[in-house]
């Protein structure tokens, strides 16, 4: 290749669009080189010669359809990175820690690994685990059978059942009860649950996206968050910065927000002037 070789143009690429999938076409015998070249960023390879229907697999593996992805603003360099990672990490199985400050748009990255995921066909269930009652949020979790407790009146899924075959999505897992991080442990462990009441043990298939704006480090530190644990859901961590580090983002967001409110209260703004767009 003239002037450059693959890897010259992979690194070239991942300068200008970091955002961008890259899958390399390799000759055999040059696949440790591949590799390679993944870990600096390629998505994928294909080992020559191929089938047609093996590059149009892969290929349809990476291209994002038109209706998914659109509520994830990645302009600003530091977002256009995550967004990178996000999507490269969605293919995988990984247990995914999302961390950063309220409001920097935690579930919306949960959203866009799921969409990008293999399980996108799939059901995506979040839950909030700080809004919850500590005595009611495993019974939330779990399920529990008819009986359980004062008021089960009857039989009931819990999350994590409705999310298998899809993303259970916790949000403020730093608030979780260490009775139920135990009880969590053991579904990444085993992929199973116990619904209250029960015990009999039920198969489940869930994915795992977790997020809070608490520093875990700390309440490992102070013995309310287990460790384990910690180091279970941080397989791969994503660090939202807040908006002011990524002001790059501000004009889409803008944009985005000026049309979705001018539907909303049915008025036709055409947009915002120079001064206040420089304002905010």
């Amino acid at each position: 290749m003239t002037p450059m070789d693959g890897n010259a143009l992979l690194k070239r690429i991942k300068a200008k669009q970091p955002e961008l999938p890259v899958i390399l076409m390799t000759a055999y015998g040059t696949i440790e080189n591949a590799v390679q070249a993944m870990r600096r960023g390629a998505s994928d390879y294909l080992v020559k010669p191929f089938e047609a229907e093996a590059l149009e697999g892969m290929v349809g593996r990476y291209i994002r359809p038109k209706n998914q992805g659109e509520s994830l603003v990645s302009e600003d360099a530091a977002t256009r990175k995550l967004a990178e990672l996000a999507r490269r990490v969605a293919h995988s199985e990984a247990t995914v820690l999302i961390t950063g400050d309220s409001g920097t748009g935690k579930e919306v990255y949960a959203h866009y690994i799921h969409q990008h995921s293999d399980r996108a066909s799939g059901p995506f269930v979040a839950i909030n685990c700080a809004a919850i009652p500590d005595n009611m949020l495993e019974a939330m979790l779990f399920g529990y059978e008819k009986g359980a407790f004062t008021g089960a009146a009857k039989q009931t899924r819990g999350k994590i059942e409705t999310a298998s075959g899809g993303t259970l999505f916790l949000d403020e897992v730093g608030d979780m009860p260490r009775t139920t991080q135990v009880k969590l442990l053991r579904v990444l462990e085993e992929r199973e649950i116990t619904r209250v009441g029960s015990n009999i043990p039920i198969k489940v298939d869930v994915r795992l996206v977790a997020a809070t704006n608490a520093i875990l480090e700390e309440r490992v530190a102070d013995g309310s968050f287990r460790e384990d644990l910690y180091y279970r859901l941080k397989v791969v961590l994503l660090k939202l910065p807040p908006l002011r580090d990524r002001t790059g983002d501000i004009p889409l967001l803008l944009e985005r927000f000026v049309r979705e409110f001018s539907v909303e209260y049915g008025k036709e703004i055409d947009g915002i002037t120079p001064d206040a767009r420089r304002i905010l």
